[in-house]
Parts: C-alpha cells; sequence; structure tokens
C-alpha cells in the first residue's frame, strides 16, 4: 500500500490513510516515509472516511466489516482494492512491465528497476521490498507519470486479471494463496492479456501459458535464452545467460542459490527486452545490493555464527532458502515463523511433508510464534501443533525463541529466520545477531 501511497502523492493527489500497526506503534520508519511524501496519517477508526474523498482504495488484508470500509460503503465512495490501483498504474505505463509468479517476483521487479537504474533509464517502481539499506518501507521509485513501469503483480487475492501490460512475466506457478487450480485461471487470463508473455520455460505450468508473443528462459530444454548455473554459493551464485544472437550475459550474483540465478536470468530478459545492452545488464545484476529480508545476510557474529533474514513463507521458498543456507555452512538452523492463522492452516499438510526432506542430519528447524495482526481470525492452530508435525522445536514467543537459539548454536552455525508480514521480524534477526 505505501508505495502506491507515495506514487499518488509524487504525481500530484492529495493522500491520507490509516494502518493498525501504525495505531499500534509499529512501523515507525513507514509512517516516517509517508509523512515526509505529505501523506496524512490518521487513526484506523473510521472517522477520516468522509465524502470528501474521491477514491478509496484498501488492502485485501483488512476486513470487510473494519470502520474505515463500512464508512466508505455508507458514503458511496469508489471503492477499488490496492492490486486494481496497481494494474491502472502498470496499464497506462509506457511501457508496462507487470512482474508475476508465486515466488521471486519481488527480487527480479526490484533488480530490472537496479538495471534500469544502472542504464539511466527513468522508470517508476512499485516493488514488494525496498533495497538493502533503503529501510523496509516497499519497494519505490518515483518516475515521470506516463513514463515506464516496473510493478509487482500479485495473484493473491485474484487481481492478476487486471492487467494488461506491455510486457508481462510468470516466473513460476505454486500453490500458496490458494489451491493450483484458480491460479491457474487467473495465470491463464493474465498471459492472453500481455503485450509480450516471458516465461521461465522450467516451471512447467508457466511453460503451459500461451500468447502470440512470448518469450522464454529455463536451464532446461529449448527457450528463447537457455541460462547455465555454475554456482550455487557459498557467498555467491554464478551463471551464463545467452539471449537471442548468440549474445552471452555472465550472471555474477550478491547472493548464493539457484534460485538467485534464475531470478537474474529473469530480469536479464526483461531488460533485454527493454533494449537495455548487455553489458549494462551483467554490470546491473553484479552490482545488485538485494532487496529486504531476500537472504539478507546480517554478518557473522564474534562467535562465528552466521545470520541470515528471510521473507521465505510457503514451502517452495523455505526450499529456495534453506538450500541458499546450505551451500554455506556445515550446519543450519532453520526458523520458520508463520505469518498468520489462516496460512498456517493451509500450508500445514505441505510443510509437513517437505521440511523434513530439505534439513540435512545434522541440521535443526523450528517454529516461532504464528504472527496475529488483530482481527476476527480464528486462532485454532499455534506453532506447537506444526512442530508436533515433525518433532521439532516450537518457541512460545519470541523471548523463548532467541533463547532457544543462543543455547542451540555454536560456532560456524548459519542461523536461518524466515517468515512474512509481521513488522517486527528484521528486528528480530538483529536481536539474535545482536545476542547469539
Amino acid at each position: 500500500m505505501n508505495p502506491l501511497a507515495r506514487l499518488m502523492a509524487a504525481w500530484g493527489h492529495d493522500v491520507q490513510g490509516s494502518d493498525r500497526s501504525l495505531d499500534q506503534g509499529h512501523n515507525t520508519e513507514i509512517a516516517t516515509r509517508l509523512h515526509a511524501a505529505g501523506i496524512t496519517l490518521l487513526p484506523q477508526d473510521g472517522a477520516a472516511v468522509t465524502a470528501s474523498l474521491d477514491r478509496f482504495i484498501y488492502s485485501a488484508a483488512v476486513e470487510a466489516d473494519t470502520p474505515e470500509m463500512a464508512a466508505a460503503r455508507m458514503l458511496g465512495i469508489p471503492m477499488a482494492a490496492r492490486p486494481s490501483l496497481l494494474a491502472e498504474v502498470v496499464n497506462q505505463g509506457a511501457p508496462g512491465v507487470a512482474i508475476a509468479g508465486t515466488s521471486g517476483k519481488s527480487s527480479v521487479t526490484a533488480l530490472i528497476a537496479w538495471i534500469l537504474r544502472q542504464a539511466g533509464r527513468d522508470h517508476t517502481l512499485l516493488g514488494g521490498a525496498a533495497l538493502v539499506g533503503e529501510g523496509t518501507a516497499g519497494g519505490f521509485h518515483p518516475g515521470a507519470s506516463g513514463g515506464a513501469v516496473i510493478a509487482e503483480a500479485c495473484e493473491s487475492d485474484g487481481t492478476l486479471i487486471g492487467y494488461h501490460p506491455t510486457i508481462g512475466l510468470v516466473h513460476n506457478i505454486t500453490r500458496d494463496h490458494s489451491e493450483l487450480e484458480p491460479l491457474r485461471q487467473q495465470f491463464r487470463t493474465f498471459a492472453q492479456q500481455c503485450g509480450t508473455l516471458v516465461i521461465n520455460a522450467d516451471c512447467a505450468e508457466a511453460a503451459a501459458l500461451t500468447n502470440k508473443t512470448c518469450f522464454s528462459y529455463g536451464a532446461e530444454g529449448a527457450c528463447d535464452a537457455p541460462y547455465e548455473v555454475i554456482a550455487i554459493g557459498p557467498r555467491r551464485a554464478l551463471g551464463v545467460l545467452r539471449l537471442p544472437g548468440d549474445v552471452e550475459v555472465t550472471i555474477d550474483c550478491a547472493h548464493p542459490g539457484r534460485h538467485s540465478v534464475q531470478n537474474a536470468a529473469a530480469a536479464a530478459c526483461v531488460a533485454h527486452l527493454l533494449g537495455v545492452a548487455p553489458a549494462t545488464i551483467a554490470q546491473g545484476i553484479a552490482s545488485y545490493p538485494g532487496i529486504a529480508r531476500r537472504f539478507e545476510v546480517l554478518g557473522t557474529t564474534d562467535t562465528q555464527i552466521r545470520v541470515v533474514d528471510d521473507f521465505a513463507h510457503n514451502a517452495d521458498k523455505i526450499r529456495a532458502a534453506i538450500s541458499a543456507a546450505q551451500a554455506g555452512c556445515e550446519r543450519l538452523i532453520a526458523v520458520f515463523l508463520p505469518h498468520g492463522y489462516a496460512p498456517a492452516r493451509f500450508l500445514r499438510a505441505e510443510l509437513r511433508a517437505v521440511v523434513p526432506t530439505l534439513l540435512r542430519p545434522q541440521d535443526q528447524f523450528a517454529y516461532g510464534p504464528i504472527y496475529f495482526a488483530g482481527g476476527t481470525v480464528a486462532q485454532d492452530i499455534s506453532s506447537a501443533d506444526l512442530a508436533a508435525d515433525i518433532g521439532c522445536y516450537a518457541a512460545v514467543d519470541k523471548d523463548a525463541l532467541i533463547a532457544w537459539l543462543c543455547e542451540t548454536a555454536v560456532p560456524g552455525d548459519t542461523i536461518l529466520l524466515m517468515g512474512a508480514r509481521d513488522p517486527g521480524l528484521s528486528a528480530l534477526a538483529r536481536q539474535v545477531f545482536a545476542l547469539v
């Protein structure tokens, strides 16, 4: 929400908004950035929703019976979900680029924008995460209205069908926010509405999509831009991408993992279609600092324990994060803090089946407390339930988790903290780094 709010303010609109996390004293950095952009922040009690508003934009994370939602409906203010406004911005871009897929889209979106920045190309960026060192307030860069737009397009609430981008990329399709069949229907519609569809040929679900104009990348089988993974770690991932015309682009990523090479290949293909020179693409990949909480290595402590903060929150993302971490350590201590009660229920069976297959005999896995943002969601599952499925430790709260990590970690270990939504996870990772 906040990058869109800041973009609307940058393009000359008067913007106000609310968030219960701000009312609770969380996300102060985001609040500061919003204030600096001239955006008025108000309590989430409905009093600020008046007939003077032209449009009411809401997040799918907000329940329909909140005071703001009720007031907007009563006053007849035109209402639109956040992705609908985002789709409007993308569809009006010249060009508009939408990056879709279950996993990796924040990283691919940010890397495309970084490459354009290195190429000196004006653009608007609307992504899920800020660059490392630029805070936690989402990926945002305000370009000129009517210019190029690079945005992350999410399928979580069914609104992917609203996008008609000049270039649309589908990186992968896996079970996350819903079962596969409804996801397939969304992605089919999205694919048909792209001017040029870019697809990951290594993902069977993505490769099955069609469009009059397609461009594919992949490490396996025939595609327009094949890439080769040379190394996945321990600190950097290396590969090479071959663009049409037998032009080679070196992929030298500052992050480990096979998925890092795949993300870079996807971004390179879009940059190529946008007319960026191969040498500039390679330089952009090599200098890319990464984004907040995507395998963000906080460092190695004085006790020689590496601490990594990561946004992983479904089976595929947890698999990628664990694999990348294992490439750089003899023993891994992986912790997952579920990002809500509904997601914990939805992912339970899959995590029970997948997590044990990811761990080496010496590795350890633990569950942290389930994040609760407020509202009326049923709290009928616990981290202890999830831990019982695989026989691992479950922390009742963050203090207990920190204490367990301090007792468990030894020199040479890597601690990987994974989770989404909870605005306190970055602070938790830094606290762990300070104490282990």
